[in-house]
């Protein structure tokens, strides 16, 4: 409801409109009298995108332990934490665990500046009970090709019946470095840790099942204006997208991060065209990557360019989220556990030439469902989707829109203005005021002559 304009009493609706038009281009040439009379201030120039990965500013630096028996420094739920590794390296930490809650502790393997690496280098993540025992599949992260991209994943403690690690204490949490005995010790690679707790479910509570369905191929009808988004440097800094068309630039070796808000029930498709296609020459788009990673930086799966093209398209889709998928055998399903922000990192290889563009056009389809029911909050552990997450994840570019004939009208007078000497401009706003004191003269006469 437009309050404004159901408000105004007194003459009749074209004389309003006028009056209006009027009024606001009155007030546009007054404020472009005092534009064109102040000085112009001078616009910063945007801050440039970090060149690599951008740790959490309020994680807290730690040394973990090279040998188990001391444990090593201790991991809390939500915080975030920054350690580095070297080739050889093998460190340990405590986590304290309930009996409720299911538990991921991740960590991040991101190369500096002037780190060296092969792609079979990277690191190894396990989580052991107090009685020693295994709680998931040790994870292996690695940099995967010949430019070190960012890497991440997780190991779980899963609440389950017949699992191990049902009971609450003190857990062992190590990384351990992986990889080819050349690649030289001296250095360090930053590493950072997060830990993750997931509510239970309330007791006597069913295991929810996965009865939603699916497509198997990305969806078509994924349309409209492509807008610019800039990719952050990492999980910290991510930029939220949604359902549309997104554009970006990449240098050659860089890797950038996105976050799309995926609910219950919902799947994500993901279709990356790297390069316009005009270009003059021949251009190489081979080590185009594409990868997918859950709310709790868990890794579900990725795409690779495989072929040398002038455009190069990469594209990926999910499984509908839902938490029976925790119990799947697949890497790919099994990530796809809870509702949240899933991230995606878009990558280009160092050998690749100059600035690439790139098009995303992402899709989230499916209409979201009920969360399960959680014995407690999961928006405070991290989980969940929240309407103003859709907000911000499908946010048009902040602009003044005109709802109206008059006020595109306006708007144009001012643009028209805008190239005018300040001397016309004065002259053009004493006529805007006389020609809206006639109109006021003419209403009143009307209203005189009608009673």
């Amino acid at each position: 409801m437009r309050r404004g304009r159901t408000a105004t009493a007194g003459g009749t609706a074209p004389a309003r409109r006028a009056r209006g038009t009027v009024l606001r281009a009155g007030i546009v040439i007054g404020a472009s009298c005092a534009l064109l009379q102040a000085p112009v201030p001078v616009t910063a120039a945007p801050p440039a995108r970090p060149v690599s990965y951008q740790t959490d500013p309020e994680a807290e630096r730690i040394t973990g332990s090279p040998s188990a028996r001391a444990g090593g420094p201790s991991l809390e739920p939500g915080k975030t934490y920054l350690d580095t590794i070297s080739p050889g390296d093998l460190k340990f930490y405590r986590v304290t665990l309930d009996d409720t809650s299911n538990a991921y502790i991740s960590a991040v393997l991101a190369p500096g500046p002037g780190n060296r690496a092969v792609a079979s280098d990277g690191i190894r993540v396990s989580l052991f009970a107090p009685n020693g025992a295994e709680c998931s599949d040790s994870n292996d992260i690695v940099f995967g090709g010949s430019t070190p991209l960012p890497a991440a994943d997780y190991s779980t403690r899963r609440i389950g019946p017949g699992r191990d690690c049902q009971k609450k204490g003190q857990y062992l949490y190590s990384v351990e470095w992986i990889g080819s005995a050349d690649t030289p010790a001296v250095q360090e690679f930053p590493v950072e840790l997060k830990y993750m707790a997931e509510p239970g479910l309330k007791d006597d509570s069913p295991t929810p099942s996965a009865s939603v369905t699916w497509h198997s191929h990305a969806p078509e009808h994924v349309g409209g204006a492509a807008r610019d988004a800039e990719g952050g440097s990492g999980f910290n800094d991510a930029t939220a997208i949604g359902h549309g068309i997104w554009r970006d630039r990449l240098k050659a070796g860089e890797s950038v991060f996105y976050r799309v808000p995926v609910d219950w029930g919902q799947q994500l498709f993901v279709d990356a065209e790297f390069g316009g296609g005009a270009t003059p020459g021949r251009t190489v788009y081979e080590g185009a990557r594409i990868t997918v990673f859950n709310t709790a930086r868990g890794f579900v799966e990725n795409a690779d360019a495989d072929h040398r093209s002038r455009t190069t398209r990469v594209s990926l889709d999910t499984v509908p989220v839902a938490f029976a998928n925790r119990t799947s055998d697949q890497d790919e399903t099994s990530a796809m556990r809870f509702a949240g922000w899933y991230y995606l990192r878009v990558s280009t290889d160092r050998r690749m030439p100059g600035t690439t563009p790139v098009t995303l056009r992402v899709g989230v389809e499916g209409t979201p469902g009920t969360a399960p029911p959680y014995e407690s909050d999961p928006f405070r552990q991290g989980f969940g989707v929240a309407d103003e997450d859709r907000i911000t994840a499908g946010a048009q570019p902040a602009h003044a829109a005109p709802d109206d004939d008059d006020t595109r009208e306006a708007v144009l007078t001012l643009i028209g203005i805008a190239g005018i000497g300040t001397g016309t401009v004065l002259v053009l706003g004493l006529a805007g005021w006389t020609a809206l004191a006639r109109l006021g003269m003419g209403r009143k006469r009307g209203r005189h002559a009608s009673t």
